[in-house]
């Protein structure tokens, strides 16, 4: 079936993604949804704090529609932001803090997405000059895709804490299968991966 309302549709799988991000949190202590996972410090409580900045510049910033009406947090995208400041929490940057101002975005976010049309004109103050005009259909588009991609690194990430896996709660889109298969299926591939490398 044809999706009749574009913005529906587009809205639908932002929240999906949004959704699946923020489910990979529950249950889990303070260190773990801070720990760094990978090299880069890759961690589930700084990706949801990246995606809320994300959605905060694109939907407010990029429309002129701000959220922040004075004082910026350190954090965000300015020339004196410590790099990489907004892919971790701080000590002082609660999970409630982190998770509320990423539920706030949406609340932002959803209202620009409600008051403009998709081919409505803004401009991303942080690209270069010859690329900044977008579309706001342009947009949600980049900003669903970051959020996927943020939501599958937490998926990996969530799996090497404690070897949860899904999509979401309640539509995990795993095949079945108890401890012993998902063994028996890795150590199959770990072997078909020795074989072929020689």
């Amino acid at each position: 079936m044809i999706e009749p309302n574009p913005k529906a549709n587009l809205l639908r799988y932002l929240q999906e993604a949004r959704d699946a991000l923020v489910w990979k949190l529950d249950g889990l202590s303070e260190y773990d949804v801070r720990r760094p996972l990978t090299p880069t410090g890759t961690n589930l409580l700084g990706l949801v704090k990246h995606v809320a900045s994300v959605e905060l510049g694109y939907f407010g910033d990029t429309f002129g529609r701000p959220f922040f009406d004075r004082e910026r947090p350190s954090w965000w995208y300015t020339e004196e932001s410590e790099p990489n400041s907004d892919m971790w929490a701080t000590a002082d940057e609660s999970r409630e803090l982190i998770v509320g101002l990423y539920r706030q975005a949406w609340e932002h976010s959803n209202s620009t997405i409600a008051a403009l049309t998709l081919d409505a004109i803004g401009h991303v103050p942080w690209w270069p000059e010859e690329r900044r005009e977008v579309t706001l259909h342009h947009i949600v588009v980049r900003v669903i895709s970051d959020t996927q991609r943020h939501a599958g690194h937490a998926d990996i990430v969530r799996e090497l804490i404690d070897g949860s896996a899904g999509y979401l709660q309640g539509k995990d889109n795993m095949p079945p299968g108890d401890q012993a298969w998902w063994e028996g299926h890795r150590s199959r591939l770990e072997r078909v991966a020795r074989e072929i490398d020689g």
